[in-house]
């Protein structure tokens, strides 16, 4: 996992090197003034050289004005280091995202994976910044220190230095605790920004079930479980640097005694003493340091192994030789396909189903049968193994297919229009976005929303705010048809792409969809029956398997299970007229 946290530092290598060349300029000019202070007490004031006082004072002043500008560089572009990094890291994390199948969003909530994106990346910036300069500082210090101390008294330095290897020990045995506790705060806070993002996209279905209070308790009890991750994470931190401090504060106990028994001893003069009580807080502050950073160095480390979890995840995978899909005819096949989402059960089993060119099928039965899963191998969202049969599209399997020639020749229209925030235009280009206006029009116009369009103030470039919250739901299908007609697929698949609307709007929209489907291959998942007697080919799925197919005569004739589920809708829409 380090050598995978240093790649990010590669592109920024010399900034770095500025960067600790500047932490060790700081180090170095913080050891003058125990030097000179040494001298002062035993040379320059005992012989009364007040030139000389003046020049040492004015050199430490300068020194001290450079140290300011070191620290400003330091501080400003190790953090903008720190933040590039965090940058990089953020866009190969949303690239790698974008690439994982449709099961890892399964099985991961959105407020989470935020989580992983936002805060837990801070984390690793901090560290990616004050990492680095905190150990070159606090090493070279306690280094630098050390030696000058042993050179004003050998003894006095030893005896303190015993206090280290305590220090430690006590730090090592407390890191782990706190480590855990740290990751399990990071988990509840991934818990509790999971529940906002779920409340606050579903606040419309909250508001109509007035279920505001039950949304609250739900919350308050995600946030009890990051207060108790947190007390439990500080209780751990508050172990540690109240027993790391009180390590350091016997530092101070020691210096007291044997410095005074050493001055009173005529081991170490006046002036040697003295300096040893400046330079040793040399020594003890960058001890200090270090064991601040154990904090910052468990927030990182955890934030990046965060982050390494969802890139190790593998992404959506094709043939190495996979081949482009082009010039589409469009005849898709179904051989023999087997599928399971886990081990537990089957929902689709040896299902054979064939397509010609720019015919229409319809996919209807009972929910839970299979219809939406196999619109989803279709643009192969979901993998196929190779012992579960496969799915042609004009005799060329789809595993052999890159995934975006594949997916860029079908086209989807869903119950559940998905809209960006964003501009009308916007969302429709999202069909090609190489479109001319031009091109933009001529979609709206086929999916007869251009009229309504042109009646708004702003026209294509009104904003319909988050996932077109000031659409009405035909016109949310009309734009998503819109989108469709500008990507102009060979294959369509309209999954239930009426069945959320009014009737009248139904009608609308089913013209826009008629035309949608002219001279393209579709494939129907159809709730109202009514909405497909008109499809080429009707197949009733029904666990997992096709228990019959034909024409809506054929099946009608036939007085199966298409003609039972015929029957009763009609009785159904009958009993409520």
């Amino acid at each position: 996992m380090l050598k995978r946290f240093i790649r990010y530092y590669k592109p920024h290598t010399k900034m770095l090197a500025l960067d600790m060349l500047a932490s060790l300029l700081i180090s170095i000019i913080g050891m003058v003034y125990p030097i000179v202070t040494r001298e002062m007490l035993n040379v320059y004031i005992p012989e009364k050289q007040y030139t000389t006082i003046v020049i040492s004072g004015i050199i430490v002043l300068a020194l001290y004005v450079l140290r300011m500008f070191m620290r400003y560089f330091v501080q400003y572009y190790g953090h903008i280091i720190g933040v590039k990094m965090q940058s990089q890291m953020r866009i190969d994390l949303f690239t790698h995202l974008e690439k994982l199948p449709f099961k890892f969003y399964d099985n991961n909530e959105t407020g989470r994976i935020m989580t992983r994106i936002t805060s837990d990346l801070f984390e690793v910036c901090e560290l990616a910044h004050h990492g680095p300069e905190n150990l070159l500082i606090s090493s070279v210090m306690i280094i630098f220190s050390f030696t000058y101390l042993m050179t004003i008294n050998a003894w006095l330095t030893l005896i303190i230095f015993t206090c280290v290897p305590i220090l430690v020990c006590v730090s090592m045995k407390l890191r782990k605790a706190m480590k855990q506790a740290f990751d399990d705060r990071r988990k509840s806070n991934a818990t509790i920004n999971a529940a906002i993002e779920s409340s606050i996209t579903g606040i419309r279905v909250t508001k109509a079930y007035t279920n505001a209070e039950r949304e609250s308790e739900k919350f308050k009890k995600g946030d009890e479980q990051f207060v108790d991750a947190s007390r439990r994470a500080y209780s751990a931190m508050a172990r540690f640097h109240s027993s790391t401090t009180f390590v350091v504060d016997v530092f101070n106990v020691f210096i007291l005694i044997a410095g005074g028994l050493f001055l009173y001893a005529g081991k170490i003069n006046f002036g040697d003493y003295s300096t040893f009580i400046v330079s040793v807080n040399l020594f003890i502050s960058p001890v200090n340091t270090l064991i601040g950073f154990m904090e910052q160095y468990q927030n990182g480390v955890s934030g990046f192994k965060r982050f390494v979890e969802i890139m190790d995840e593998e992404p959506e995978a094709e043939a190495p030789d996979a081949i482009e899909l082009t010039e589409v005819e469009g005849v898709i096949d179904f051989k023999d396909v087997t599928y399971s989402y886990d081990t537990t059960k089957e929902v689709l089993h040896n299902v054979d189903l064939h397509i010609e060119k720019g015919r229409k099928l319809a996919l209807v039965g009972p929910s839970g049968g299979g219809k939406t899963t196999l619109c989803h191998l279709l643009p192969n969202f979901y993998k196929l193994g190779e012992e579960n049969g496969s799915i042609l599209i004009d005799g060329k399997d789809i595993r052999s297919l890159t995934l975006e020639s594949l997916r860029k020749n079908i086209g989807i229209v869903q119950q559940d229009v998905f809209l960006f925030v964003g501009s009308i235009r916007d969302n429709i280009l999202y069909g090609r976005p190489d479109a001319t206006d031009e091109e933009v029009y001529e979609a709206a116009r086929r999916a007869n929303i251009h009229d309504y369009i042109m009646t708004l103030e702003n026209g294509y470039d009104t904003e319909i705010g988050e996932r077109g919250v000031k659409l009405s739901g035909g016109q949310k299908q009309r734009l998503s048809i819109a989108r469709v007609f500008l990507k102009d697929p060979a294959i369509l698949i309209l999954d239930e792409a009426t069945s959320a609307l009014d009737n009248t709007t139904e009608v609308l929209i089913q013209q826009s969809l008629d035309e949608l489907c002219k001279g393209r291959t579709t494939l129907v998942v159809a709730h109202r029956l009514s909405t497909i007697r008109n499809a080429d080919e009707i197949a009733v799925v029904m666990d997992g398997r096709i228990a019959e197919r034909g024409t809506h005569e054929e099946l009608m004739a036939a007085e199966g299970t298409y003609k039972s589920l015929y029957s009763l809708q009609f009785r159904e829409n009958d009993i409520f007229e």
